[in-house]
């Protein structure tokens, strides 16, 4: 039986760190939350409703004007 070739994943672009911070007033203020599992470092995902963690999967839902 043929082997089949081994597929090439491709490599992930990491955004800068600078992307996830904005400075206002001469401080540092992040534009993402970060996991509360996970702790700092672990910035979370913003998938429009929901934060999602990458690392560990943890989701926090957004609150919504409807389930206020």
């Amino acid at each position: 039986m043929a082997e089949k070739p081994k597929e090439v994943k491709a490599k992930k672009k990491e955004k800068p760190l600078s992307s996830r911070y904005k400075i206002e007033g001469g401080k540092l203020v992040r534009l993402l939350p970060l996991c509360e599992r996970c702790g700092p470092g672990y910035f979370m995902a913003d998938h429009g409703d929901r934060y999602t963690c990458g690392h560990c999967g943890f989701t926090r839902y957004k609150r919504t004007e409807a389930s206020k």
